[in-house]
């Protein structure tokens, strides 16, 4: 890596809980100073303005976590037993996501809506990317013969991440992951009563 890499990689680990809580209007420049310990022009050296680096930082945060579900899926053959995996995953979400202030999707989406275009739409096509690939998922469990046949593949997917996202919206905020955790066993019932052959 060169310097500039390692500098902007620093940065953004430094600043993405800060963005994450506060969202792009409430984070100042003292506070992005602050967390990272550089000043404005070596903050500014490295991205161009806020809304780049509040851009990089929601890229960050969100690769952070895909990151950690593609290791869980990487070595998992079975679709069916992918889908299981996700919910697993989000059984955990809550505390593994709480100190960085919950769910960058959900932060930044509500966040942006109305007040940064650009982010904004970088959310949407995040969203629309996790239904493809969980969309995916089910149609390849219905080639392995593992999901019906008849089941709209992509229904079900935005239904799963609409409602992951809802239990992850109300765990954050009454502070209480065992919204999330029923959701995720609501999910795994429908998944075994109404997907799976």
């Amino acid at each position: 890596m060169k310097k500039s890499e390692n500098t902007k990689e620093y940065i953004l680990e430094k600043i993405r809980p800060v963005f994450n809580k506060n969202g792009y209007s409430g984070t100042s420049l003292s506070a992005i100073t602050e967390a990272t310990g550089l000043t404005k022009g070596a903050i500014y050296g490295n991205f161009k303005n806020k809304e780049e680096l509040a851009l990089a930082s929601f890229n960050y945060n969100v690769n952070f976590i895909l990151q950690k579900i593609k290791t869980i899926m990487v070595n998992i053959k079975s679709p069916l037993v992918r889908l299981y995996a996700l919910t697993n995953f989000y059984r955990e979400y809550y505390l593994q996501n709480i100190n960085f202030g919950g769910c960058p999707i959900l932060n930044v989406g509500v966040d942006a809506n109305h007040t940064n275009p650009k982010l904004f739409k970088r959310v949407k096509t995040v969203y629309t990317e996790l239904i493809k690939g969980i969309t995916k998922i089910i149609t390849d469990g219905q080639e392995y013969d593992e999901i019906k046949k008849n089941i709209n593949a992509k229904i079900y997917s935005a239904r799963i991440v609409s409602q992951i996202e809802g239990a992850v919206f109300t765990s954050t905020m009454l502070k209480d992951d065992t919204y999330l955790i029923d959701m995720m066993n609501h999910l795994d019932k429908m998944i075994k009563t109404e997907l799976q052959k």
